[in-house]
């Protein structure tokens, strides 16, 4: 009885100082990556891990060079907050962002082998059904649609995996509805859209790079995304379109 006693006494003194949730977002809003990934991943739990990975996947978007080993961190973290509870939204939409991002990296023939896309469009599936009005779950599933088509071609992309440009511009309308002042949203919509077809998008893209300047950003993630956007701006307003498209890619996460 003893051993038991002191057993649960050497684990209250590490429950009671494990970060809550919003210790952990407030680490991660800050800019204070690493400590956010220390901090989600002592929680233990879905919300800590799914913190912890966007934390990963923040650090690795804002770094000069993709960094695959983050990714496959992200995807880590992003598994870990799935399995302690798969309706947790936001550790399916990590998920789904981790696997994109990777695939960017790995190309398309070792993405489609590893069945990146479905598990993607599965995570996001379920991210909205858990949480519908989720904007970065709706926005997400958006920009998957646009990657696939851009991937494989109109055609293809509705017959392997039921994607359309027109879903897309549906699911990023949806997700500014839930949301109209979100910062990263706004500059998401537009990266894809650029990525997708500047030059048919160009208003549509205007406006979101716009909104994304305009807004009042939560995290300092969003507030170094308004930085990428204005210098988007600059560069459409500009027609610089060779400097543009080199600068998407980067913005994208393709390998130089």
């Amino acid at each position: 009885m003893k051993a038991a006693f002191f057993a649960l006494a050497l684990l209250l003194p590490a429950a009671a100082n494990a970060a809550t949730t919003e210790d952990i977002f407030a680490a991660y809003a800050k800019g204070d990556y690493e400590q956010a990934v220390k901090m989600g991943e002592a929680a233990r739990t879905a919300p800590g891990y799914a913190i912890a990975a966007r934390a990963v996947l923040a650090d690795a978007v804002l770094r000069d060079r993709p960094c695959m080993e983050c990714l496959t961190k992200a995807e880590r973290l992003s598994r870990q907050a799935v399995a302690a509870d798969p309706r947790h939204a936001f550790g399916q939409v990590w998920l789904a962002v981790s696997l994109g991002y990777q695939s960017r990296l790995t190309g398309i023939v070792k993405a489609r082998l590893r069945d990146a896309p479905g598990q993607s469009k599965l995570a996001l599936d379920a991210a909205i059904a858990a949480d519908p009005k989720n904007p970065f779950a709706v926005s997400a599933l958006g920009g998957w649609n646009i990657e696939i088509v851009r991937g494989g071609g109109a055609t293809l992309a509705r017959f392997l995996y039921g994607a359309t440009e027109a879903e897309a511009l549906g699911l990023f309308d949806r997700a500014l509805k839930l949301d109209p002042g979100n910062v990263a949203v706004h500059y998401q919509i537009a990266l894809s859209l650029l990525g997708f077809d500047a030059d048919k998008y160009r208003s549509r893209i205007l406006t979101e790079l716009r909104a994304s300047i305009a807004g009042h950003p939560a995290t300092s993630y969003e507030k170094a995304m308004q930085g990428r956007a204005n210098e988007l701006l600059g560069l459409v307003h500009r027609g610089a379109q060779d400097a543009l498209a080199a600068k998407v890619r980067t913005f994208q996460g393709y390998p130089d």
